[in-house]
């Protein structure tokens, strides 16, 4: 059987909260709250939960954009989580991510050609006009042209900037490519081309990625295996047909409910969750889902679900499934 590319065990992030006069810890937003799973090479990985979830925080974890409180992240056996800075850095040229907002993430100061040569730059490749030429093949392919190397990014539409994103992201080559939400800031019409580009860009260079997002029609279209996260914690992970056919955790049967249907003759159930998401600073005990779930039991409100398999390539942290 093959390895998995990353391996993920008890990772958590909690956010200090400061107060008082002497900017005191008086406590812990837990972001991220003990997950755990594995991505195999060539695999594309939806996460999917409502906004606060923890999802963002989750990939920065990964690449160690932000420092993980606990846990361990291992990529091809390295556990990334021990590596000083210096090791860190040479790893980054296999690990990239693509951020939410192409505008944002992009120096506006800077070309193209500058954006796309300074990560080839830190990592070695000191000849101007290798740089020059990867800049151009990087354009042609994301379906730019060498021409535009010359433009600022308030130059580009939307969707253009992101496929600058994704050109800076692969200039290194990399294996593993954390996505954070790339196209929710984009039209629908112009989603579905970056969508359809990034899965060409896999097929073409065997490329893995963590598709982060909150729609989950999206999440359907791109993704080979689906995470469900609630408040901080993964509470069902599966492949995508058996979670969208078959989903075992009471929260993805309600995002899942909310989900429009193309066929406007379709009746679905609506399963409308009570009140608000509580406080990641101070989540219930128990299942941090008991709050609002419309299946809660008494056991749910003192005792934490493992997170743990229930069927083949299906696991489920819910007492339901105990």
């Amino acid at each position: 059987m093959a390895k998995p590319l990353l391996e993920v065990s008890g990772l958590k992030k909690h956010f200090d909260i400061k107060g008082g006069i002497f900017g005191r810890t008086v406590g812990k937003v837990q972001a991220v709250n003990d997950i755990s799973f594995n991505v195999m090479e060539g695999e594309i990985l939806g996460i999917v939960g409502e906004s606060g979830c923890g999802k963002s925080t989750t990939g920065k974890a990964l690449l160690r954009l932000i420092e993980p409180t606990e846990g361990t992240v291992k990529f091809q056996d390295s556990d990334i989580t021990n590596l000083n800075d210096e090791e860190m850095r040479k790893l980054r040229k296999d690990m990239q991510i693509i951020f939410q907002d192409p505008y944002a993430s992009l120096n506006p100061r800077h070309t193209v050609e500058k954006i796309l040569s300074e990560p080839l730059l830190i990592h070695g490749v000191t000849s101007a006009k290798e740089r020059s030429d990867r800049v151009c093949e990087l354009l042609e392919v994301v379906g730019l042209s060498a021409y535009h190397a010359s433009r600022y990014p308030h130059q580009f539409s939307g969707g253009q900037r992101q496929r600058i994103g994704i050109a800076r992201a692969l200039a290194n080559n990399p294996k593993l490519i954390v996505c954070d939400e790339p196209v929710s800031a984009l039209d629908v019409s112009v989603q579905s081309q970056i969508l359809n580009l990034m899965v060409e860009l896999r097929d073409e260079f065997n490329l893995t990625y963590i598709f982060i997002a909150h729609d989950l029609s999206v999440v359907k279209h791109i993704s080979d295996r689906v995470g469900v996260m609630y408040l901080g914690n993964m509470v069902e992970l599966t492949d995508k047909d058996k979670l969208y056919d078959d989903p075992k955790h009471p929260y993805t049967e309600a995002l899942l409910s909310a989900v429009p249907s193309l066929d406007p003759d379709v009746k679905k159930e609506r399963t409308i969750l009570e009140g608000d998401v509580p406080n990641p600073a101070n989540p219930p005990s128990g299942c941090v889902f008991h709050t609002r779930c419309p299946k809660a039991m008494d056991i749910c409100k003192v005792k934490k679900p493992e997170f743990k398999k229930v069927e083949d390539r299906h696991s489920v942290a819910c007492h339901l499934h105990g």
